[in-house]
């Protein structure tokens, strides 16, 4: 005969462990905020990234945005450091061992509920070698001054340290469409940085985003 303490063992069935009003929390009038496992996360206000853009801008020009994607990338090391150690502990089981969607379903859902916007991978391009990232309603893009180049620097550098992570391949990651220069969303090219060289001077050339994934698909399908 079956017990009943059997049947009900080990029957937990996940939900979505990033989910906003589970994953948050903490006394938000005294200005803690937590997540679920205790760990204190900060808010920046819009007034601060403003002054972060302002403040770096003025101190070393052009250079500020290697600056920013230097800083985006130590973010991206331990996100997904803590990425994989939130997700593996919850779903009982390491990230290698999850599906491709589930993986990415997960991923979209921390970086929403973490405020940085609406997150989107395009895997279409994997085979030529690159892959392409949409993110809507960035509030870096939001606090960003208006300039002639996309400003999401920052982001670039956390995607970049967290898919070369992932993959375990040295990944570069460039911003070609910015919400900041009237763009509907933010779009990302993520490659090995040989592949990407090009990507660059198309940017210089006001090529925009399709146009830049189009010629770099060709270029791929060339050297191959």
């Amino acid at each position: 005969m079956i017990a009943i303490g059997d049947l009900l063992k080990d029957q937990r069935l996940p939900g979505n462990y990033f989910a906003h009003d589970a994953y948050i929390t903490g006394d938000f009038e005294a200005g803690l905020i937590e997540n679920r496992q205790g760990d204190r996360l900060l808010a920046l206000p819009h007034t601060f990234v403003e002054g972060i853009y302002a403040g770096l801008e003025q101190e070393l020009g052009q250079a500020s945005g290697v600056v920013l994607f230097n800083c985006g990338r130590w973010w991206g090391k331990n996100f997904y450091t803590r990425f994989v150690e939130e997700v593996s502990s919850y779903y009982k089981k390491p990230v290698a061992e999850m599906e491709m969607v589930e993986f990415i379903q997960c991923l979209k859902q921390c970086w929403k509920t973490h405020g940085w916007g609406t997150f989107a991978l395009d895997m279409d391009r994997y085979q030529q070698g690159f892959l392409v990232v949409k993110n809507c309603n960035s509030p870096f893009a939001a606090a960003a001054p208006q300039s002639d180049r996309p400003a999401c620097f920052l982001e670039a550098g956390i995607l970049s340290a967290f898919f070369s992570q992932l993959t375990g391949r040295q990944l570069h990651c460039i911003q070609t469409a910015c919400e900041s220069m009237g763009a509907d969303c933010n779009y990302f090219i993520l490659g090995l940085s040989e592949r990407l060289n090009a990507v660059d001077g198309w940017l210089k050339e006001k090529q925009d985003h399709q146009a830049i994934v189009e010629r770099l698909a060709r270029s791929q399908s060339t050297s191959n």
